[in-house]
């Protein structure tokens, strides 16, 4: 193979455990020079650890062989920091078998930042492409960093010793504990890049500008305005210092070291800029110029430049046009954004795209009283985005609550994992728009999911999936201020009959249950009063939750009675949540706010609703939510019987990323499904009445007969399909029938099955959420009322259950009427088979099993349609790696 001819897939970006980023690529002979000189950093004891000897100088011959792989039998990864490399790995395979001898050295100033870990994952990675499954290496024992490398790499090693050297052996599949170990490093990782973004001990504003009117101006004065704990320098070539504070021409004359650099220059400026931000070693930018990506191909590209080389150089970057970051907590006070105002400290983590929408959100959190621990607004998001906060918010003690407003995903399958583990511990509430409104390149990769579906997808994986910003404050102010309900039942306890029927029909509309008739005090009742009704709902074991509805009477000020709940809750009523229609106010009023430690209501204050349709619809959102936190996870099993090696040889052969979309011929589709265990009852595709007959005979009666036009194959209706042939003559009969309605003479014989419900399994690719499978019976009604079920890969078992008990008509499988049940067992296990396809083989484009005819005898799949293609969401799968710059935003 040419040396420089290597997989693309295996050059990457990596973060490593500091936070800081590398770029990962196989090594070529133009790196020649730069492998000299990588050896020639190393101290004399890591040179000896990796070579067993002093072995001071690289010889020629050495450099040549090192520098020079073939990408297959003797593969080399490099981790290059800018220009230098700063780690190695290499495999060589071991007498064309399948072991290879693996073997690191990393540089002794970036030892200690896991590159020896994330070397191995992608050299592993890259041996199982090449057909090897296995690993020798030879470690000095006294070497511990090293033999801790494969230690807790999560595989399982044997070891042996022999004249103080370790002989080590181990297979390189995932196992559940491998995946677990990497998926852990990863989150430590990223969650510490944003934690050093977050938390910069100085910031430079690059375009501080004396003019009030520019971006550089705004955020400098925010900068300075929130009180920023560490120093800020102002960057401006014509100017000595701006508002008052010492400015320099250039970050590279900053005096001091520079953890956070806000641009905001002109976007024409900004390679220079990002010139000397590499050169001063900078370890975060906020880009919050405009003029990227959001412009068109030329924008783009300049922004796939941008954020190469900031993760070349080992800096994460927050946009291009972003709004910025914020961090209320009183160690950092940052505000590196465009809005006035450092928010009130509060315990709730935002995550935005738009900066202008961003604006506003922060104008919507003050207002309402909800506080806010940390902000970003990521822009564009061409590096850091949302699925980097979840894993920032996953271990951040300050956050309880995330929310975030979504216009796209750059990587959903990775959203999903990251969501599902966070909202274990932590609710997330999510707007996500373009559902209904989707660029055109979204729509020509999406399918068509009903809205009930799109919901059930949100909450698979535990987000609380809002319509609009005023219900997504709704929801968090509940969230945020009251504990989650332990059940359905819900207290309504008001002043207003009418008010209170109108909370009751609201709950009973969302799925909730009475915990007796409303409670009406009276208009004309005392504080006391309705004091002691809100005491007596709250002590009632049949209440989960209670909501209160309030109008003020003329008599006796609204102030007392909100004083008289609020000394109720601190009573001891803060175990169940409570929602109010309280004094018409939107948010927490004053009289009900208990104080936070930054000055915003904290946990126990009651928040207040307009309406008390919107009291009872954050009830329902928290109810939902909290039933998915405490129902079993269920768990992520592989099936049995995979052979995924045989697939991705031969979805390799037939090369969808060059070919493009194409559907595959039956023989091949059916090969690919039974490398899943999925196996198509047999058939044979025969062009005459005699071929017909004959294929029978070896099938075995009874058969049926279909034709191969798509439009007539599952339309008994339309003569497409004559079931129950029991001899000779009744298949030449069918077959001439079905060859005068067919385009041509090609008809399927297929072995019978037992009777059963006709049921569809399909995986289809939804640039929201990745891969889909669905699940619905068969029928023109079904199709008609669009009764399908759709739940994201990855999926576990109890995934896979509740998607075949999903769909309106899914009882008929259930012995409907004294049916005997269908197996849904196995029908279950289907699904988590093509669940696993779509895990293993991100070309899967498309895959329909119909009919799956399902019975107590189990499931049956009667014919398979696959379509493969370049995939089009991004994969969520292998040694962990950045999101490409160049990914949809």
């Amino acid at each position: 193979m040419d040396p420089f001819d290597y997989p693309r897939s295996w050059e990457a970006d990596v973060v490593l455990s500091d936070g800081g980023t590398v770029h990962l690529r196989p090594i070529t002979p133009d790196d020649a020079e730069r492998l000299l000189a990588f050896h020639g950093r190393l101290s004399e004891r890591t040179r000896y650890f990796r070579y067993f000897g002093p072995y001071p100088r690289m010889p020629k011959r050495d450099l040549d062989r090192f520098s020079t792989v073939d990408h297959s039998d003797r593969v080399a990864l490099a981790a290059f920091l800018g220009d230098d490399v700063v780690a190695v790995g290499r495999y060589d395979r071991l007498g064309g078998g399948s072991s290879a001898e693996v073997a690191f050295v990393v540089e002794d100033t970036h030892q200690g930042r896991g590159l020896g870990s994330i070397l191995l994952e992608h050299l592993a990675a890259a041996a199982r492409e090449r057909g090897l499954s296995r690993f020798t290496a030879e470690v000095l024992a006294e070497n511990g960093q090293m033999v801790r490398v494969f230690r807790d790499a999560g595989y399982s090693v044997s070891r042996a010793f022999d004249e103080g050297a370790l002989h080590l052996e181990f297979d390189i599949d995932p196992t559940e504990q491998s995946v677990e170990v990497a998926r852990a490093r990863e989150q430590a990782a990223e969650a510490r890049s944003v934690h050093n973004l977050l938390h910069p001990r100085s910031i430079a504003v690059i375009g501080a500008s004396t003019d009030r009117t520019k971006i550089g101006h705004a955020v400098l004065t925010n900068l300075l305005t929130a009180d920023f704990t560490g120093p800020v320098y102002p960057v401006n070539a014509e100017h000595r210092s701006v508002r008052g504070v010492r400015a320099y021409p250039s970050v590279l004359e900053i005096p001091d070291d520079v953890d956070l650099a806000v641009v905001a220059v002109p976007a024409p400026r900004v390679d220079e800029v990002m010139d000397a931000c590499l050169a001063k070693g900078v370890k975060a930018l906020v880009v919050v110029t405009s003029g990227f990506g959001e412009t068109g191909p030329d924008g783009r590209g300049a922004e796939r430049r941008l954020v190469d080389e900031a993760r070349a150089h080992g800096m994460r970057v927050v946009g291009p046009n972003a709004l910025g970051v914020i961090n209320t907590d009183a160690g950092v006070r940052l505000n590196a954004t465009l809005a006035p105002a450092l928010p009130v400290r509060g315990r709730t983590g935002f995550f935005c795209q738009s900066g202008a929408l961003g604006t506003a959100i922060l104008a919507t959190a003050a207002q309402r009283g909800l506080g806010l621990s940390t902000f970003v607004s990521a822009g564009n998001r061409a590096d850091v985005s949302g699925n980097d906060l979840l894993q920032y918010w996953e271990t951040d003690p300050a956050t309880d609550v995330v929310l975030l407003y979504l216009e796209s995903f750059g990587n959903p399958r990775k959203f999903a994992r990251l969501a599902r583990r966070l909202g274990r511990t932590k609710p997330i509430v999510a707007v996500k728009s373009g559902r209904h409104a989707v660029t055109p390149a979204l729509a020509a990769t999406s399918v068509p999911v009903d809205e009930a579906s799109v919901q059930a997808l949100f909450e698979q994986a535990g987000v609380i999936r809002v319509e609009s910003l005023a219900q997504l404050f709704d929801t968090a102010l509940l969230l945020a201020h009251q504990p989650l309900p332990a059940g359905p039942r819900v207290a309504v306890v008001g002043n207003s009959t009418a008010i209170g029927l109108l909370a009751a029909d609201t709950a009973l509309a969302q799925g909730l249950e009475l915990a007796g008739d409303p409670v009406d005090v009276g208009a004309q009742a005392g504080p006391e009063a309705f004091a002691a009704a809100v005491e007596e709902a709250l002590a009632d074991p049949g209440a989960d939750a209670l909501v209160v509805v309030f109008v003020p009477p003329l008599t006796v000020p609204g102030t007392a009675f909100a004083r008289a709940l609020r000394e109720v809750v601190e009573r001891g009523g803060r175990t169940k949540p409570i929602a109010s229609t309280f004094l018409a106010v939107e948010g927490v009023p004053d009289e009900l706010a208990v104080p936070g430690p930054g000055g915003a209501p904290g946990r126990g204050s009651v928040p207040s609703y307009p309406s008390p349709e919107r009291a009872v619809l954050a009830l329902a959102r928290a109810t939902r939510y909290a039933r998915w936190r405490s129902a079993p996870q269920g768990t992520f099993t592989r099936p049995a019987g995979v052979d995924a090696d045989t697939a991705r040889r031969l979805v390799a052969e037939l090369r969808p990323a060059e070919t493009g979309e194409r559907r595959l011929d039956d023989d091949t589709a059916v090969r690919l499904l039974a490398c899943y265990g999925v196996d198509v009852v047999p058939f044979r595709v025969v062009s005459s009445a005699d071929d017909a007959a004959r294929a029978a005979a070896e099938l075995g009666y009874p058969v049926a007969l279909k034709s191969t036009d798509d439009r007539l194959r599952h339309r008994t209706d339309l003569v497409g399909v004559r079931l129950d042939l029991t001899g000779d003559e009744a298949v030449r009969g069918a077959y001439a029938m079905l060859a005068e309605v067919s385009a041509g003479p090609d008809v399927y014989v297929q072995r019978m099955v037992p009777k059963g419900i006709s049921c569809v399994l399909g995986l289809q690719d939804d640039p929201s959420f990745g891969s889909l499978v669905s699940f619905g019976l068969s029928g023109l009604v079904s199709d008609l009322l669009g009764d399908r079920a759709y739940r994201a890969v990855p999926l576990t078992d109890a995934d896979a259950a509740a998607l075949v008990r999903a769909p309106k008509a899914a009882p008929l499988l259930a012995g409907y009427r004294g049916d005997e049940p269908a197996d849904l067992v196995a029908l279950q296990e289907l699904v988590l088979r093509l669940a696993a396809l779509a895990e293993d083989l991100p070309e899967i484009r498309e895959v329909a099993l119909e009919p799956v005819l399902a019975s107590a005898a189990g499931a049956y799949v009667g014919s398979a349609r696959v379509t493969l293609g370049p995939p089009p969401s991004r994969h969520d799968t292998g040694p962990r790696r950045l999101r490409s710059p160049g990914a949809s935003h």
